[in-house]
């Protein structure tokens, strides 16, 4: 524990003087300050706090997954950092609504003043996009050449540093695959998982065959094929070879033994042992949604404010913020997990000697 030293004036500590004398509009150097201008700045600036504090901590929660061997207490702490980025998350909407208190002609006051720069040009998020597992070369239609050269060289070699670390897509994964849960000589979890779940799709299909409605044949056929391709894709999930085309295809990015594992995790999330994983995918992917949720949102009030302008960074402005909330995803293999779930009541029994470990018995 760090002791006191010396008097601390609150001005000093957080560097007032410095921090708050850096709001500078530009239209007040050109002779005529744009009112709005202000509210930019100073809303872009606390978003570039809140990316400083979230790399803060991915850089801890990353550092924690790289271990071999993960306590109980550290992977608390990861499931405590994740969340806190989830609360820092909750205020990103909020301050584009204080933002678009700016009419679009007030904006446009100012606007010209701005090119070429742009929010494109965040090196924070992108770190925070790259420390997730979006790295340039991950990215749909973007083409990395043009992504840093939208960068002084500084930030091209700082990315470039950031890239060269292992994401934290890549470090759930191996934390995944070394999970014991399903490893166990005396019973084959996933040989009664199938089975289960094959016994619901059968039950499944004989209810759409069977079901004397007044549906007509065209959407009884919907139905069975719908049906159909639920069925391969549960297969799909245990034949190596398919698993392994859908990740030389890039439709998955985690593991086959990773995936199983997670769903593992979502399937027993009840049992004690099982509990911290689950809130740390479960953490993962709320992450990854609020950050969607967010890229949409700032995709409309670009278009609200330019509608179809280019954007000053040089982008096709609402249109590229629009896409990038589609496909800018890193977690996207645990939201899909639930197509593997089925009912509780017919999950597979475990073994009293698993049960035993999963609740942290000796």
């Amino acid at each position: 524990m760090h002791k006191n030293q010396g008097p601390v004036y609150y001005s000093d500590y957080l560097q007032l003087p410095k921090f708050l004398g850096t709001q500078e509009p530009l239209s007040k150097k050109m002779g005529g300050e744009c009112h709005d201008e202000m509210l930019f700045i100073v809303v872009h600036q606390a978003f570039e706090l809140w990316f400083k504090q979230i790399i803060h901590e991915l850089k801890s929660v990353t550092g924690i997954l790289k271990k071999e061997f993960i306590p109980e207490p550290d992977l608390f702490t990861v499931y405590h950092q994740l969340e806190r980025i989830i609360k820092i998350q909750s205020l990103f909407v909020d301050q584009l609504d204080i933002l678009e208190t700016m009419t679009p002609m007030d904006f446009l006051e100012f606007r010209e003043l701005l090119i070429p720069a742009s929010g494109f040009q965040s090196v924070q998020f992108r770190e925070i996009e790259i420390r997730m597992g979006l790295g340039t070369n991950a990215r749909q239609d973007v083409d990395r050449n043009y992504f840093m050269g939208r960068l002084s060289e500084t930030d091209r070699q700082h990315l470039t540093a950031v890239e060269n670390e292992p994401p934290l897509i890549l470090l759930l994964e191996k934390w995944l695959e070394r999970l014991p849960f399903t490893n166990s000589i005396q019973f084959n979890f996933w040989s009664a998982y199938q089975k289960a779940a094959q016994d619901m799709l059968h039950s499944d299909r004989t209810w759409i065959e069977k079901n004397p409605s007044s549906r007509s044949e065209l959407e009884k056929k919907i139905q069975l094929d719908g049906n159909r391709i639920n069925e391969e894709t549960f297969a799909s999930l245990f034949d190596e070879k398919t698993y392994q085309q859908s990740l030389d295809n890039k439709s998955r990015r985690l593991s086959q033994k990773a995936t199983l594992n997670a769903l593992f995790i979502l399937l027993y999330r009840h049992e004690p042992m099982l509990s911290y994983p689950y809130q740390v995918l479960n953490a993962l992917m709320t992450i990854d949604e609020n950050f969607t949720n967010w890229r949409f949102k700032h995709s409309l009030m670009a278009q609200r404010m330019l509608g179809s302008k280019i954007g000053t960074g040089g982008t096709s402005g609402h249109q590229y913020l629009r896409k990038a909330a589609d496909t800018n995803r890193v977690f996207v293999d645990l939201f899909n997990l639930s197509t593997f779930l089925i009912p509780r009541s017919q999950l597979p029994e475990l073994p009293e000697n698993i049960r035993k470990y999963l609740h942290f018995r000796d």
